[in-house]
């Protein structure tokens, strides 16, 4: 890996009970202090939801922090961060997985965060979907994207998923692993998935959407 290429985070902090409503909060309290925070350059507190893929349920154990480094070093100290120590101290448990961006289209907050830097030479591959749907375009939204969601739970080659997102219903997005890209396009292209993607740019579903590729990293390549 270039020193030079970006390096995206994605953190799953899982609480106890007694700990949810101060992680809920902090979806809005924890913003400013993020914002303040050396070595970053983009980055989005996420509820998650139950289940597979896109989820109306809301799962108020577990909470997830996207972040796109500034550099090398930044990613490096992430477990010494304020970023970081917030959260850890009051979660149960927590996994980051490390990525690189090979391919971004789309926006996310009117801007495109990933820098496709990384280059695919086979292996897992990550995948980060979201979409800010429409507000006359949500009963559709309703009716069609949760079903296709929960098809992926039989997807062969899918390592983990989970869906992410700010507001529900409204802003949804899915992180999944997989354990190939040949794994992850023969889900794309199954006829259920194909179908959804149709209406949605039929119907025109969404006010804004992204679409990212990632190569998992090994964080001790970067901790040397």
């Amino acid at each position: 890996m270039n020193s030079e290429n970006t390096i995206c985070s994605i953190t799953f902090f899982e609480y106890r009970n007694d700990k949810r409503r101060w992680a809920f909060n902090q979806m809005q309290l924890a913003i400013e202090p993020l914002k303040k925070s050396k070595g970053i350059s983009f980055f989005k507190l996420l509820g998650t939801g139950s289940g597979f893929g896109f989820s109306l349920k809301p799962d108020f154990r577990t909470y997830a922090l996207l972040i796109v480094w500034k550099d090398k070093l930044a990613a490096k100290h992430y477990t010494l961060s304020d970023a970081y120590l917030r959260f850890n101290t009051q979660c149960r448990s927590n996994f980051t997985y490390w990525m690189g961006c090979m391919q971004s289209h789309g926006t996310w907050s009117g801007k495109n965060p990933f820098t496709a830097d990384h280059t695919y030479s086979g292996g897992p591959v990550m995948v980060i979907t979201r979409a800010r749907v429409k507000w006359g375009k949500i009963w559709s939204f309703l009716r069609n994207v949760p079903r296709a969601s929960r098809s992926a739970e039989k997807a062969t080659g899918l390592i983990f998923t989970k869906g992410i997102g700010q507001w529900p219903a409204i802003e949804q997005a899915t992180f999944s692993f997989w354990e190939s890209l040949e794994a992850m396009q023969a889900y794309a292209y199954r006829e259920e998935h194909k179908k959804i993607i149709y209406l949605v740019k039929k119907e025109g579903w969404y006010k804004e959407e992204l679409f990212a590729r990632f190569v998992p990293i090994d964080p001790s390549l970067f901790h040397e």
